[in-house]
């Protein structure tokens, strides 16, 4: 057991005397500390005249520690005892073929691992290209408008969120995201993913350690394969027996899990005329906003924006609005980074925020958007929510002009109704050029009106939020899946049909790269219980 001591507040500028502090929180000379260690660390800048870091830290000493912390009697000071990490129960049956994995996102990939590991040489099928391939027909397209409907920014190794910002915060309480965040760095993240409040990775170091991920599957007894897209599933008794890949080859299988992505469209459209059991869900959308990451800073840190320690500030604002009754809320927000062309098929345009490790570009970016429900779409059935995608998708690649460049509009001139005539001191990052037009023209009404209430309440929270240079690009329209292919709660496997197993982002259980990851655990862990390893 180690000693676990929380709360311990550490002024910005004393930021390098954390050991010395925590010696004085538990009254023991620094030298008889050993294995220190931070588990955690957050950031105070509520007062803009101090900003304070918060520390939990483990330790140990050469004392009784048990009774060291019961006379202490602290409540910030705790024994913290080791993690049991993930027990492992393997079923008997064996299977005559091994599983099957379709999608390399973070639900996918982490499946796999886990099943390599344990001996059941899993195959992933992956419908895009490598992360190192995949790399370069998206800068194409970005650079040239050489757009490829099987390798974009949706589509590929690591999923959406690779061209993103890696990040790995969640909501969701589960030991297995410490397992999550340990093969990252094992595969090469930075450590401090371990322990700080907003982790994250960045695009540039998120692609080398999903590389790194694919080559210890394959080195365990797994297999990926790219370019090959799931076209049609035979199932026999309400059973999985095979899948067939891009039209022409047939493979057996009784495990096929499901890691799909939340913008395989074509694959939901083939498993709802299979008859697998789907539901519409609700979801978001929006648009991008940008503004100067200095003025971000200086609100968030206030005379401290400059400091050294301090990294590119961040924001999560949040509004509901009453006269609608609907959450309007900013979403995926990047520093220092760009707004990205995320366009997963032609003549429909996507966008999406990307930053690096580093977070040093000039703008900020989030999403800004308003919650949508099933009774929004206009369509009937499950698959409802992809038509209304694909509707706002079409409206604002046409006010961009084709050739996916995307409409642009000043912040208070969406508010007023007003086509923006010139950009301001912030120019618009999107990757593939703009158009200035009237977003109003993009959304329905009744979501704009939302998102002009949205923007107006959160410039009271961040002054300048909705300043004369802010720009909005269109549209957001990939925040969540539109569809959950249902399962049961305790086995995982579909309702209607055995052996196949939702999992993730795509399938509606999930949301970020942290938690589908951990959906993909959950996932091998219950194949696991029924199967017998393959060796």
């Amino acid at each position: 057991m180690t000693i676990r001591i929380n709360n311990i507040r550490v002024p910005l500028e004393e930021i390098d005397s954390l050991k010395y502090l925590t010696s004085r929180k538990i009254s023991v000379d620094l030298d008889d500390i050993k294995d220190f260690k931070i588990v955690k660390e957050s950031i105070d800048a509520r007062r803009k005249s101090r900003i304070d870091f918060i520390y939990s830290v483990e330790l140990s000493i050469d004392d009784d520690e048990s009774a060291f912390v019961e006379k202490l009697h602290d409540a910030d000071v705790i024994l913290s005892k080791p993690r049991a990490g993930l027990k492992i129960e393997y079923g008997t049956e064996r299977l005559p073929d091994r599983p099957i994995i379709i999608g390399s996102g973070p639900a996918g990939l982490f499946a796999g691992l886990i099943l390599a590991k344990n001996g059941y040489n899993p195959v992933i099928y992956e419908r895009g290209k490598s992360v190192e391939e995949r790399s370069k027909i998206v800068k194409s397209f970005w650079r040239d408008g050489d757009f490829d409907p099987e390798c974009n920014v949706q589509f590929g190794e690591g999923g959406a969120g690779t061209f993103s910002d890696g990040k790995l915060t969640t909501r969701i309480k589960d030991e297995r995201c410490k397992t999550v965040l340990d093969e990252f760095i094992r595969c090469g993240a930075p450590p401090e993913i371990a322990y700080d409040y907003k982790p994250h990775i960045g695009t540039d170091m998120l692609k080398s350690v999903i590389a790194n991920i694919r080559k210890k599957i394959t080195a365990m007894g797994g297999e990926v394969r790219f370019s090959s897209k799931l076209t049609d599933i035979k199932i026999k008794d309400g059973s999985i027996v095979g899948i067939t890949i891009n039209d022409n080859e047939y493979i057996s299988c009784q495990v096929l899990v499901l890691a799909l992505g939340h913008s395989a469209r074509d694959t939901f459209e083939m498993l709802m005329k299979k008859g697998t059991m789907l539901s519409s869900k609700a979801f978001a959308v929006g648009f991008r906003i940008e503004h100067n990451q200095r003025m971000i800073d200086l609100a968030q840190y206030g005379k401290f924006a400059n400091h050294p320690k301090l990294r590119a500030a961040t924001y999560t604002l949040a509004y509901q609005s009453k006269r609608y009754n609907r959450p309007c809320y900013t979403f995926c927000m990047c520093p220092g980074g760009v707004v990205v062309a995320a366009a997963s098929e032609d003549k429909r345009l996507v966008t999406n925020g990307m930053s690096e490790y580093a977070r040093d570009g000039e703008n900020a970016n989030s999403a800004v958007v308003c919650g949508v429900r099933p009774e929004d779409f206009k369509g009937e059935g499950p698959l409802a929510g992809i038509e209304f995608q694909r509707m706002l998708e079409e409206r604002a690649y046409n006010l961009g002009k084709g050739e996916f460049k995307a409409p642009v509009q000043k912040a208070v001139d969406f508010i007023n109704n007003k086509v923006t005539s010139t950009v301001g001191r912030v120019k618009p990052t999107y990757t593939r050029g703009y158009t200035l037009a009237d977003l109003n023209d993009c959304l329905p009404e009744e979501l704009c009106a939302v998102i002009k209430e949205g923007l107006l309440a959160f410039d009271g929270k961040i002054k300048g939020f909705c300043s004369k240079d802010a720009i909005l690009t269109a549209v957001e329209t990939r925040t969540s899946s539109p569809v959950r292919i249902e399962r049961n709660k305790t086995t995982y496997e579909s309702l209607n049909i055995a052996g196949l197993y939702p999992a993730g982002e795509g399938a509606g259980y999930a949301g970020g790269i942290v938690s589908a990851a951990v959906d993909g655990i959950k996932v091998s862990e219950q194949i696991m219980k029924s199967y017998a390893p393959m060796k």
